[in-house]
């Protein structure tokens, strides 16, 4: 009874834990993606184009971060979980790439050499986590991507609807099921100190990539 009563505490502690991470850290409370989620004009389609470009260097390749997880199979009492994140997100890298390619070029911008330097840089470390020996890491980090991707998808919808594409739905987990698979999948403490982790570093980069795309637009505009 006692150890199924501190199961049941770590698995609400995870799921506790992964909420507060996303009000707090998310990436729908960053200015960039509350501005370039509804504004009009010339220069919001740069960010917006800017925004799919850069998204695309990030989470636009095969495999991703989920893929990684799932070919590890390090989380068996989550498979279900994994595959339906799997599929949804090879929709999603489809998606993104239709929308690259209507958005055309990536906007000329002052320090361009720099940006791709900053922005390679933080797709190693995704790939670093999503490869991560440490059990609960890489899973950490594809749980946090699955939450965070409905602000994600806001600029990329707006960058769609800019550049007369029709977003299809959405169809990775829902957030319900995605806490339910961290809290089934916090095994042990180690577990769920990796999937917090992994969860924490996969938002500190997406705050990274918005602080770049606001500097950008920026330089665009003191350029002009």
């Amino acid at each position: 009874m006692a150890s199924g009563a501190i199961g049941s505490t770590r698995a609400n502690r995870v799921s506790d834990l992964l909420s507060a991470l996303m009000t707090a850290d998310g990436s729908a409370r960053h200015r960039f993606v509350m501005e370039h989620g509804s504004s009009t004009g010339s220069e919001v389609a740069r960010g917006l184009a800017d925004t799919v470009h850069h998204l695309s260097v990030l989470y636009g390749r095969h495999p991703g971060v989920i893929d990684l997880v799932a070919e590890r199979d390090m989380h068996p009492e989550i498979a279900e979980w994994i595959a339906a994140a799997v599929d949804g997100f090879a929709r999603e890298r489809a998606y993104l790439t239709r929308v690259v390619v209507a958005a055309g070029p990536i906007p000329s911008t002052p320090g361009q050499a720099e940006s791709e330097t900053a922005t390679l840089g933080q797709r190693h470390a995704i790939e670093m986590l999503a490869r991560s020996d440490r059990n609960g890491c890489a899973l950490g980090a594809a749980l946090a991507m699955v939450l965070d991707w409905r602000a994600l998808r806001v600029p990329i919808n707006a960058a769609a609807h800019r550049f007369g594409i029709e977003p299809p739905t959405l169809l990775v987990p829902t957030i319900s099921e995605t806490l339910d698979a961290a809290a089934a999948a916090a095994t042990s403490v180690g577990v769920e100190r990796a999937i917090s982790f992994g969860a924490q570093q996969i938002l500190v980069q997406h705050r990274g990539l918005w602080d770049l795309l606001e500097a950008r637009a920026i330089a665009r505009r003191e350029n002009v």
